[in-house]
């Protein structure tokens, strides 16, 4: 059997179950990833030569476009299932998660990666700037469930919101590090920084965004509707739609996933209550576990690979550490004075899911500049999120059920 026909034959069967394990895995009472990755790791243990390498470093571009696909539509997925509308003081928790928990999360990651792991600043803010986001991919057990189920959940909502708004927000500490790798540092360099990457590419990427959704929604619900031209069924418009805001945005050179998070966001809340609302995050829902399933297995398959391989003591130590203790630390500060019932605050920072979104943003970098130490990066991150994957999907639901946060279906 030849590498492709044997690719597409994983595909096909990982994608089969999808339909079936994630019920499985909930009976379990655990997290579907789990299990994608144990299968991984057992594909990749019988068939080590026949199929590709699942090292990220032997096809960084391959990497790349595969964990930004499947984030933008995770982005838009997350989004279109947000009941609560936009304000400063409804979105206060994840703001707080937002302007507090991943700056404190990223100047102390910087700081361990430098000090205590050794790397040069460039490496270290990058390790900082993986890290600090928390997943919409590999997060759905602690996400809000469907749209228009009005559900009251704080923390799944946090969650929910956090992972959609963070994936573009940590962006510019991304181009920092590259910035810094591939140009020093000096005032020129920093101010260039600062106005482009932070403020210029946030705001277009934020105009952008709603410019797209307002009018996709405009298109969806007032012109399709007075003229009967939209079927219930046609919910390939989410991706439709993140697709084009994703495109223009990049051409503009703005964050694409801050566009595509609020294009969704804005599509969402043009007429909330509509039931084809469920039909758009249900096709999006449907290509991310898709996607999902063959990303996992290749993990699966990297952990066996020799992604590890480079991991040290410290290493660990600090992935674990970063985990389990600095990431719960610093939300919960984040947290303080903010009228969530303490228990749900404490699952609220229990649970920063890391995933795709940080392979993405390391594979991206390395692709714009070079870093030293990149396979120690590789295995720390690995390994980080082989924790998180581990450690969230064993306790998320019966820590959700246990503080009464039901998630509708």
């Amino acid at each position: 059997m030849s590498q492709y026909i044997l690719l597409m034959l994983i595909a096909g069967i990982a994608s089969i179950g999808m339909a079936f394990i994630p019920a499985l895995a909930k009976k379990l009472g655990l997290s579907y990833a789990i299990i994608y990755v144990a299968i991984g790791v057992l594909i990749y243990l019988i068939w080590p030569k026949v199929l590709p390498s699942p090292l990220p470093q032997h096809d960084n571009s391959l990497v790349v476009h595969l964990t930004e696909l499947i984030v933008i539509i995770s982005l838009m997925g997350t989004a279109i299932k947000i009941d609560r509308s936009f304000s400063f003081r409804k979105w206060s928790t994840p703001l707080r998660l937002i302007l507090i928990a991943m700056t404190l999360a990223i100047l102390i990651s910087s700081l361990l990666g430098f000090f205590v792991l050794g790397l040069n600043l460039s490496a270290a803010l990058l390790l900082a700037a993986v890290l600090a986001p928390t997943d919409p991919v590999l997060a759905a057990d602690v996400q809000v469930g469907p749209p228009n189920e009005h559900g009251k959940s704080e923390p799944r909502f946090a969650l929910t919101s956090e992972a959609g708004l963070n994936d573009g927000l940590a962006f510019p500490f991304t181009w920092l590090a590259i910035v810094i790798a591939s140009q020093g540092v000096s005032s020129s360099s920093l101010w260039h920084w600062t106005w482009f990457y932070l403020v210029y590419k946030i705001a277009a990427g934020l105009i952008i965004g709603w410019l797209c959704g307002k009018l996709v929604g405009y298109l969806v619900f007032s012109i399709s509707e007075k003229y009967r031209l939209l079927k219930a069924s046609d919910g390939f418009l989410a991706i439709s739609l993140t697709f084009i805001t994703y495109a223009i945005t990049e051409s503009f050179h703005a964050y694409g996933f801050i566009a595509v998070f609020v294009a969704g966001i804005t599509l969402r809340h043009y007429e909330k209550g509509h039931e084809y609302h469920k039909q758009l995050h249900s096709f999006t829902d449907q290509m991310e576990r898709m996607l999902l399933a063959v990303l996992l297995i290749f993990f699966g398959g990297s952990l066996v690979g020799g992604i590890l391989a480079p991991l040290n003591l410290k290493m660990a130590l600090v992935s674990i550490g970063f985990v389990i203790v600095l990431r719960p630390v610093v939300s919960f500060i984040s947290l303080l004075g903010n009228s969530t019932p303490l228990k749900e605050k404490f699952a609220i920072s229990f649970f920063g899911i890391r995933g795709m979104g940080s392979i993405y943003y390391l594979a991206f970098a390395f692709g714009e500049a070079k870093f030293k130490q990149q396979d120690a990066l590789w295995a720390i991150v690995t390994f980080t999120i082989l924790i998180s994957v581990i450690l969230h999907g064993l306790t998320a639901a019966p820590v959700m059920k246990r503080i009464g946060t039901k998630k509708n279906k």
